[in-house]
């Protein structure tokens, strides 16, 4: 069962991100690239996907204001399914 409050006429609609998974940060050839995992509303654990965290920050600020570790989000959540 999903929980799509507001599926657009298209039949198609916003995936919200619940939570913060991991964080890593990939070197490339003259940069280097923060991403985040992040666990997306109606979606499992195994589905979680990396992001680019400055995009992430943002549109959803609201997942980097706790201050927790990623780390403490994960073994939570997994405790719990």
């Amino acid at each position: 069962p999903t929980e799509n409050d507001e599926i657009k006429d298209n039949l198609s609609y916003e995936e919200i991100p619940v939570q913060i998974l991991d964080r890593q940060v990939r070197k490339l050839r003259t940069n280097e690239v923060a991403l985040v995992k992040v666990l997306w509303r109606n979606q499992f654990v195994e589905e979680a996907t990396w992001e680019a965290e400055e995009y992430m920050k943002k549109r959803y600020p609201h997942l980097f204001e706790s201050g927790g570790n990623a780390d403490q989000g994960t073994n939570s959540l997994l405790s719990t399914i």
